[in-house]
């Protein structure tokens, strides 16, 4: 126990200043690696005769690719965060068929993706703001893009996985490859270099998949021996429980993607509509707008890159109760985004024409508008940028409703009516000007969120309980692992406690808390926490957050733990299916009539009749989350258990039910 504790103790005690580093810089150089994909084509494609129409057509094409890889980090992302709760759960049955089950969904969606490509193409395109000029160069560099999209989607889902096995400079040297392949195919592609004939925008779309499918190459042939698991045969057996676990690990990873192609889309359509009737015309603002997200997505990967980098540090100082070092990690990554906004906005604001050159000199009416946007719709970046930065560290400290507020706020509540209004007042340059717009109501949301989550983390300090003595796991003789499910109100736990007590060995309840969190050195108000917070749409992003999945983990291997010790009682945390393996586990369910339990809930905690059932329900509604997501099943459905005991006969009755039942079975 003490050497699976000391694994993360580190990050409770080594100084952030260097601890933030060492898990920052590799995650800054994967995201900058990623982002060579989407801005190199351009810089080759702007300095060839091509100019700003095949700009355009990249960017018309880009928010399309976005979504091949929401889905590909759907699954990746997924699959990696249940091969690290299979780590930590010593559970080699289950995680090499989670990845199996990923990549066989990559591959499916990758290739309907890439049918749906073909048969609608020239709807796809001028959706996203292709013209009469610009939509031919779009189809050419779409359809060979598409040709790719298997390779592509396939090796961003491999790499989330091969990071999360142990090999993240594995994962950073597969995506560097790809990007050097395009980077030097580029230019030979495009202007037709070194004996090839000059492909123009196609080169550049060559180039790109050849070094995606190199970089898939690479991942692939990671699988073939990696560290923590092996693929066979039944690994890519379809199991939809198991899948609809690795997607609900992966869906905020999915929803963040999608965000960016709907901002895109709306800006597009708007930039297209009020571009038309200005002196720009359609193709240029279309053109300068993707140049700018793509430096845009630089800056941002900056510091998204060292946001993921202090999230296992964030993640287990905010669950071992350690809010001391949760607001210095804070105060470190806020520090490090406003110096990178900052320094981009100096930048962008003082030397536009500069970026603008490296991707092609055009006209002075193309460099009017280019200068417009960088100093207008990324004038707020380091907003932006903190604004990103603090969804990520909800997230990470397992308030994914705050997370969820402070992203669609600013991107969807906000900049996409804006993007939609303002043009028909201020024109064309009412679009640029839905960005700033944004950033300051945003970043005002964003600061009354984070101000409210530190001042609660200040209250909680003042009313934290003491260390409890520590517990230990009592020895008991061989037999029957009683584990009991109970309604709120249904005496389930004091039936338990008499049943055990009859038995003659030892109960856990409270202490299987103070247990897990010895086990895991998180807080143990944490952990006793997690069935009751975040309840509703949000529960099931909650349970998948990193501190949370660490107090889950470290519950289940005590649950093992007490169990193999010996005969005893179990009482709720799903016991039954974390001990579903073990032969000799007696599961029961323990319920009563609504009216019997508030009559309870009122006697024991001197509620009045409305609170009881009020407590009754949002009790009952977390348990039964809470135990669909552990197990995947229905909390309280009788097939689920081998005994289910109307309390309302009375708790000695009830217990003696239990006693009788287990000495029948052993007998």
């Amino acid at each position: 126990m003490e050497n699976e504790q000391q694994n993360n103790s580190f990050l409770g005690t080594e100084p952030i200043r260097k601890l933030l580093p060492k898990f920052a810089i590799p995650c800054i150089l994967s995201l900058l690696i990623s982002s060579l994909y989407n801005i190199v084509d351009q810089i080759f494609i702007g300095n060839s005769e091509l100019g700003y129409l095949g700009n355009a057509a990249t960017t018309i094409v880009f928010p399309i690719t976005i979504i091949s890889v929401a889905f590909a980090w759907c699954f990746g992302d997924g699959a990696a965060a249940y091969l690290s709760i299979c780590q930590g759960r010593n559970d080699t049955a289950h995680s090499h068929r989670s990845i199996g089950n990923a990549i066989g969904a990559t591959l499916i969606v990758s290739l309907l993706f890439v049918g749906a490509g073909f048969l609608f193409m020239d709807n796809v395109l001028l959706a996203f703001g292709a013209s009469g000029a610009s939509i031919g160069l779009a189809r050419d560099y779409f359809t060979i893009i598409l040709m790719g999209i298997p390779a592509y989607m396939l090796m961003n889902m491999m790499n989330a996985v091969i990071r999360a096995d142990g090999s993240p400079a594995y994962s950073m040297a597969s995506m560097l490859t790809g990007a050097v392949i395009n980077i030097i195919l580029d230019p030979i592609m495009i202007f037709g270099l070194i004996g090839c004939p000059k492909m123009g925008i196609k080169g550049a779309a060559y180039a790109t998949i050849i070094g995606q499918i190199a970089a898939f190459i690479i991942s692939l042939t990671y699988f073939f021996r990696s560290k923590s698991f092996r693929l066979n045969r039944q690994s890519f057996a379809p199991r939809l429980k198991l899948f609809s676990n690795v997607v609900k690990l992966g869906v905020s990873t999915f929803i963040t993607q999608m965000s960016i192609v709907i901002i895109s889309l709306v800006c597009n359509i708007m930039l297209v509509k009020y571009g038309a009737i200005s002196k720009y015309g359609q193709d240029i603002p279309i053109a300068v707008i993707g140049i700018a997200m793509k430096v845009f997505t630089i800056v941002i990967n900056l510091v998204v890159g060292v946001i993921l980098g202090g999230q296992p540090i964030l993640g287990y100082n905010f669950g071992a109760g350690n809010y001391r070092r949760v607001r210095e990690t804070f105060t470190a990554v806020l520090v490090c985004t406003v110096i990178i906004g900052v320094l981009s906005t100096l930048v962008f604001e003082l030397a536009p024409q500069a970026v603008i050159n490296l991707f092609g000199k055009e006209s002075d009416l193309y460099n009017e508008f280019a200068q417009k946007t960088f100093r207008i719709f990324l004038s707020l970046v380091t907003f932006t940028c903190t604004i990103k930065m603090t969804a990520i560290f909800f997230q990470a400290v397992g308030q994914p409703s705050k997370a969820a507020v402070v992203s669609l706020t600013r991107d969807i509540v906000l900049f996409v009516p804006l993007v939609i209004l303002l043009p028909s007042a201020l024109g064309i340059e009412g679009a640029l000007w839905a960005a700033p717009i944004a950033d300051i109501i945003g970043i005002c949301i964003t600061a009354a969120l984070v101000t409210r989550f530190f001042k609660s983390l200040e209250r909680t300090e003042e009313t934290v309980e003491q260390p409890a003595p520590a517990t230990a796991i009592h020895p008991s003789k061989p037999g029957v692992i009683i584990t009991i499910d109970r309604e709120h109100g249904s005496s389930g736990k004091y039936i338990g406690q008499l049943a055990a007590k009859q038995l003659g060995i030892p109960c856990y309840y409270k202490e299987m808390i103070a247990l897990a969190a010895q086990e895991s050195g998180l807080a143990k108000e944490f952990i006793s926490d997690i069935n009751d917070a975040e309840p509703g749409i949000m529960h099931g992003l909650y349970l998948s957050t990193e501190p949370v999945q660490q107090a889950i983990v470290a519950q289940e291997r005590i649950i093992r733990k007490i169990a193999d010790s010996g005969s005893c009682v179990i009482i709720g945390r799903a016991a039954g299916y974390v001990l579903r393996d073990y032969e000799n586990v007696v599961r029961i369910f323990v319920h009563a009539p609504k009216e019997y339990r508030v009559a309870q809930v009122m006697k024991n905690y001197g509620d009045t009749e409305a609170q009881g059932k009020k407590s009754i329900s949002k009790s009952d509604a977390a348990r039964s989350k809470y135990y669909m997501e552990i197990a995947g099943a229905k909390w309280g459905d009788a097939k689920e258990y081998n005994l289910c005991i109307d309390s309302s006969i009375g708790s000695e009755n009830a217990a003696a039910l239990i006693c009788e039942f287990v000495k029948r079975l052993v007998s």
